[in-house]
């Protein structure tokens, strides 16, 4: 698990690929990073009409959560990549609304290798849902390439 999140933090600092943190708090706002540009206030505002703020805390910027989705392609479109660090439960296993979502916000355990994929027939589905005992969230990271 130290080792996970040695990784998450050195993916958060490198400086060559946008990375966004999902979070999930209903008031949390995400966290993105993206390489040093004189113009990227400008270029996230085009996701929105909200402005995004600058932490200088944390060097990030704080996004609006329904920024997620265009976030993720815009940026795949103008980088060719980004990191996407979540939270992801793991107990949970992949299911149908996973596998027909049409997003990239993604919690099971699969990471999202099966997000979106539909049920190509290869898929035994015992049920729309699967209930497992709750171990908490942890945090991973996944690479988008365009």
């Amino acid at each position: 698990m130290e080792q996970d999140q040695t990784k998450i933090r050195h993916i958060w600092n490198q400086e060559r690929v946008p990375v966004i943190h999902r979070r999930t708090g209903e008031r949390e706002k995400h966290r993105v990073r993206l390489p040093y540009s004189k113009e990227n206030r400008t270029w996230l505002q085009h996701s929105g009409r909200a402005e995004p703020v600058w932490n200088r805390l944390e060097k990030c910027w704080l996004t609006p959560k329904s920024w997620f989705n265009g976030l993720v392609k815009r940026c795949l479109e103008h980088y060719g990549s980004v990191y996407i660090v979540q939270p992801y439960n793991e107990m949970e296993k992949c299911a149908p609304a996973c596998k027909n979502a049409t997003g990239f916000e993604c919690e099971c355990s699969c990471m999202g290798a099966y997000h979106g994929i539909r049920n190509d027939g290869s898929w035994f589905e015992v049920d729309e849902a699967f209930a497992f005992r709750w171990k908490g969230q942890s945090l991973a990271c996944r690479l988008l390439r365009r």
